[in-house]
């Protein structure tokens, strides 16, 4: 007798356990779907794009300063309206002390911001990740007389090393930027050390040795590409800290006497914030949003390339 099952006959896996019956024209979900789906949609970090967009406001009106103010608040620029004014539809800032736009003065300071944090940045990647990667690959006496240079260096305020270097340099841009870069170089060069010395240890990099790749062939194909991604992190926090430094030099008046800093345009309007609040609270404001935007950028970066915070959480 036969015995009609009306539909299709489960079919038995390989461990034993009946496959489930898949109907005509119906899809089983793949278990994988769901997890890709979650993924593609942490794809895009919010500080990423928060931070991304808070630094490129700047930077483009830094850009825009260099070529174009509603003013000119240059060196030895008069005044082009009264003194301490609010804001209105000429001067949609007011005015500072002076009698000058204080909105062009702003723009200026967006110019000075971008360029001590790209050019510390700079500074301190190359110093920091050339002392870094010559402490991990080199002899142990050699290692930990580097550490302890490092250490020493990080011990050392940023701050108070900034305001030695401008004392025996002089007071200028050039002054701050080398200061702060050298000060976080020490930071980039502990971050570098540990990072490339865990890489080294690798058994992808001892097999690419041992099959005749030279030092610098490994450091460029294995260590930085490794690296990049910490010292990128690293390096956004250091930009970040670089603008707070510069106007901290400039509001205590170590700074330029020239650069329209928003840390001197901050000090110079704290005698007539009663009058004028803008011309403080303004570029205060600026600094925040700048650093908080470089430390959003950071956590970004942080979030797309650690794989312990790409999973689920």
């Amino acid at each position: 007798m036969s015995i009609d099952l009306g539909g299709e006959i489960p079919v038995v896996e390989g461990s034993g356990r009946l496959a489930p019956v898949r109907e005509e024209g119906v899809l089983a979900p793949s278990p994988g779907d769901g997890g890709a789906s979650r993924a593609r949609r942490r794809s895009v970090s919010p500080s990423f794009v928060a931070g991304l967009v808070m630094v490129g406001l700047v930077a483009v009106v830094g850009v825009v300063a260099v070529f174009w103010t509603p003013y000119d608040v240059g060196v030895g620029a008069a005044g082009t309206g009264g003194r301490l004014e609010g804001p209105s539809a000429q001067f949609w800032a007011g005015t500072d002390r002076l009698g000058r736009d204080l909105l062009s003065q702003l723009m200026g300071g967006a110019t000075v911001a971008m360029t001590v944090a790209i050019a510390s940045v700079v500074i301190a990647g190359l110093l920091g990740i050339t002392i870094g990667v010559v402490a991990a690959a080199t002899t142990r006496w050699a290692d930990v007389a580097l550490l302890n240079v490092i250490d020493l260096m990080i011990a050392f305020p940023t701050l108070l090393l900034a305001m030695l270097i401008v004392t025996v340099r002089g007071a200028s841009l050039t002054s701050a930027i080398v200061a702060i870069g050298i000060s976080g170089a020490a930071v980039i060069a502990r971050v570098t050390r540990v990072n490339a010395a865990r890489v080294l240890r690798e058994d992808y990099v001892t097999a690419a040795t041992a099959s005749g790749t030279g030092w610098w062939g490994t450091i460029l194909r294995h260590v930085l590409p490794n690296v990049a991604p910490t010292l990128l992190v690293q390096l956004m926090l250091l930009a970040g800290g670089a603008i707070l430094a510069e106007a901290s030099l400039s509001y205590l008046g170590l700074g330029s006497p020239t650069a329209l800093s928003w840390g001197r345009l901050l000090s110079a309007a704290q005698k007539s914030v009663a009058v004028q609040p803008l011309g403080a609270i303004l570029p205060g404001l600026l600094i925040a949003w700048t650093v908080l935007g470089l430390n959003l950028l950071g956590d970004g970066i942080r979030e797309r390339t650690d794989p312990s915070l790409r999973g689920d959480r």
